[in-house]
């Protein structure tokens, strides 16, 4: 493929209420229908964010991936034709008590292709959260994607090992509130521009209690320019990439390619 077609599904979740925002992910699926070749919803867009609210309701709330969500969404893929994104609390199927901050990958055909766990948890995250440890590159629509989780963001270094697994675009659904847009602009234009592929961040909006969510979900070029943005209210945006502007950028300046590993020992003694 030369170009994907993009949806950034920017939603408010209904605090604790899986059947409800279940239920809006599917409804959004039919709304869109064969417009778009991929979708991607929010961080834990089931359930809703704030540890505060939520608390110990995280371990009735978590569901095994594959699970109910992911069969619902799947049948709704391949329905549509539509490869989905979502990321969701995960309960371990093999140790009790564990749970992840997990985005599942569903493809166009309507098949579960596997799961990436958030590597690196925000503070408060380890009260619930254990960390994931590898960074899976996953196949749609023929293009090679992968998954990093709103902090995850402000690690380089995992974005570079996507890259290098031949990534062309990463998604970053989010959790990001009010009063951090700064951090969602420079690291999703950083982290693209940085590996020279597109990124595409998908915030969520909305409110719990005193944290409102800022929205400002954008699909970002391998030159760092953003090309596709919405607003703070919810909303379905649409855009299309042109694959071929990847080859272009590595052609111009060869990142990747003047890459000096054998100088990078450091990072690992540090």
């Amino acid at each position: 493929m030369t170009e994907l077609k993009i949806a950034i599904a920017q939603t408010d979740s209904k605090i604790m209420d899986k059947e409800h925002n279940v239920q809006k992910a599917e409804q959004i699926l039919d709304r869109i229908g064969g417009e778009a070749d991929v979708v991607c919803f929010p961080e834990l867009f089931t359930t809703g964010y704030n540890f505060d609210i939520i608390g110990d309701a995280y371990y009735e709330l978590a569901e095994t991936i594959p699970g109910p969500t992911v069969e619902r969404l799947t049948a709704k893929a391949k329905q549509y034709g539509i490869a989905v994104l979502g990321t969701i609390v995960e309960k371990d199927g093999e140790q009790e008590g564990v749970l992840y901050d997990t985005t599942f990958v569903i493809n166009e055909k309507g098949e579960y292709s596997g799961k990436y766990r958030k590597a690196h948890l925000y503070p408060t995250e380890h009260r619930y959260f254990r960390s994931g440890s590898d960074f899976p590159v996953f196949d749609i629509c023929g293009v090679k994607a992968g998954v990093a989780i709103c902090y995850d963001h402000g690690f380089g270094e995992m974005f570079r090992i996507m890259a290098l697994k031949g990534a062309q675009v990463i998604f970053i659904p989010s959790a990001i509130p009010k009063n951090f847009e700064y951090l969602l602009d420079l690291r999703t234009r950083a982290r693209a521009q940085d590996n020279q592929l597109f990124t595409v961040a998908v915030n969520r909006v909305g409110a719990e209690d005193d944290v409102v969510y800022c929205g400002n979900s954008k699909i970002v070029n391998p030159r760092g320019e953003v090309i596709h943005q919405a607003g703070d209210g919810e909303e379905v945006l649409i855009g299309t990439i042109d694959l071929s502007e990847i080859t272009q950028e590595r052609k111009q300046e060869m990142i990747l390619r003047s890459r000096r590993p054998e100088l990078y020992g450091k990072l690992m003694k540090a």
